[in-house]
């Protein structure tokens, strides 16, 4: 017989308070909540701890109020932004999360893949949507991708992240973002490190922002925001994402 708790969530970790290192709020104080449990496999996935099954005994079975408690004593109670990540957090309902923490003034933004939409995506203050491009080795299934942006409704701020390798991924970054006009769209470059252990090379990872910036300006593309991956710039891989 289980002795899974009801009503428990699958949880990697949680931390902070750092910053928020890419995107949108790039930049933010924020408390991250990583999710167990995903359904992709991204080639260059840089959280497998948090992906693949065979790291499921690290990971909590917590709670919405346990999860709750664990956010505010990092945080001090004071209120600042909560992100939901993963994994895809997606899976998983984390409705009663957001509502404890909306209830004290903290703010809640999310970053899935746009694989699978959840009823709780209308209560988010932010909703970052991050395709995978062709190097990922995933395949975007671009009907499910709209039903997420569909279950955000109008209250929540939906916006388009997305990792470039290569001049494949920047095509697909522009032809994702010609189908989505509305989304306010951000790029990165990608971080071939995905081992926490071994250092990032600086130099190459500056080499990388200047390359994407290059390539889009040629382009004379200039509606995305281009952005460094901060939390590698500055800890290497793991923190602040």
């Amino acid at each position: 017989m289980s002795t899974e708790r009801i009503g428990t969530l699958r949880i990697s970790e949680i931390f902070g308070p750092t910053i928020q290192g890419e995107g949108v709020l790039i930049g933010e104080p924020t408390v991250f909540v990583r999710t167990g449990g995903c359904d992709y496999r991204c080639s260059w996935c840089d959280s497998l701890h948090a992906v693949d099954s065979q790291y499921r005994h690290t990971w909590q079975k917590m709670t919405p109020a346990e999860i709750w408690d664990e956010v505010q004593h990092l945080s001090g109670n004071r209120p600042l932004t909560v992100s939901l990540s993963g994994g895809n957090p997606a899976i998983q309902n984390l409705g009663p999360v957001i509502s404890m923490g909306q209830a004290a003034g903290y703010r809640f933004a999310c970053e899935t893949q746009g694989s699978i939409p959840a009823p709780w995506f209308g209560m988010l203050d932010t909703l970052v949507l991050s395709p995978k491009p062709p190097s990922s080795g995933e395949r975007v299934v671009w009907e499910r991708f709209d039903d997420c942006v569909k279950a955000a409704g109008s209250h929540t701020q939906v916006v388009m992240k997305i990792v470039i390798f290569d001049e494949e991924d920047f095509a697909f970054a522009r032809a994702a973002a010609a189908s989505y006009p509305e989304l306010p769209l951000y790029l990165q470059p990608g971080n071939p490190e995905v081992d926490p252990a071994l250092p990032v090379d600086l130099d190459q990872a500056a080499k990388r922002l200047e390359w994407l910036v290059d390539l889009t300006i040629a382009a004379k593309w200039f509606r995305p925001r281009v952005l460094p991956q901060l939390h590698v710039m500055i800890w290497g891989n793991k923190r602040g994402v």
